[in-house]
């Protein structure tokens, strides 16, 4: 702890309960890791406060909202929905996940086992990977034809302008990481007893599939990402400042006009 230059900013910000928790986590005390945990923390804190006025609104005045996560495995799209839905009502919003289609699903319009998850009125519903499941891990993996995806990439634009035109808020977030952080975050998820479960067989070959997942997140993002239904990019290899872009980006999406 020699030779640290501390402001009285920097003093005032260790000296909170978020920062004094933080000084004494470690015996070997990072006083610049502990500074940057603490202010990610305490502006987590003050975002998360502004998303639980967001619901209360939206609950006082029957809206509907969608955010979508899309985003190369281990981009950190599980870790940022649990923190902004750490402290909003669990009454009022899901947070959807859906497993391969079932066979009575693959006989059906792609898209209606989405439909069946949207939110109602009063109701934040969070896709951690939607729809767009076709436009890249789908055909990349062989788990559609090639028919199948020319399909959803001729409706889905249409598809989303029906949920905004019944009155829907439309949220798309893609999450992106580089091939060297994915490989860095796979080998901490293998190495640890709690996260193991999260590797799939879908995982072992992204690495393998770099080049190829690539090419079609730019076929998707050249066709849909519309006026009505934008793309936010939000760069994920830090997974700190990934979360508060994300909460950012739906806080100013949903504002009153």
């Amino acid at each position: 702890m020699e030779n640290i230059n501390l402001t009285p900013q920097d003093i005032e910000i260790l000296n909170t309960k978020i920062g004094m928790r933080k000084l004494l986590e470690n015996e070997n005390i990072d006083i610049d890791k502990v500074l940057r945990l603490t202010k990610y923390e305490i502006e987590l804190a003050t975002l998360q406060e502004q998303l639980i006025k967001l619901q209360e609104r939206i609950i006082a005045n029957n809206e509907k909202i969608v955010v979508i996560f899309e985003g190369r495995d281990a981009a950190g799209k599980g870790g940022a929905i649990r923190r902004i839905t750490a402290r909003i009502n669990p009454r009022h919003f899901n947070i959807v996940a859906l497993p391969k289609p079932s066979e009575e699903e693959r006989g059906q319009w792609y898209f209606q086992r989405y439909v069946n998850k949207l939110p109602k009125p009063g109701e934040m519903v969070f896709f951690d990977r939607s729809w767009y499941n076709r436009a890249v891990v789908e055909p990349v993996m062989g788990f559609c034809t090639i028919d199948e995806y020319n399909q959803f990439m001729r409706q889905v634009n249409a598809f989303e302008k029906m949920i905004t035109d019944s009155g829907i808020t439309l949220i798309k977030l893609y999450f992106s990481i580089n091939k060297k952080e994915q490989a860095k975050r796979f080998k901490e998820i293998a190495a640890s007893p709690l996260k193991q479960w999260k590797i799939t067989p879908v995982d072992l070959k992204a690495q393998e599939l770099w080049h190829v997942y690539t090419k079609y997140k730019k076929a998707m993002f050249k066709k849909t990402n519309t006026k009505t239904c934008p793309w936010k990019i939000i760069d994920a290899n830090k997974k700190t400042s990934a979360r508060i872009e994300a909460i950012k980006y739906i806080l100013d999406r949903t504002k009153e006009e």
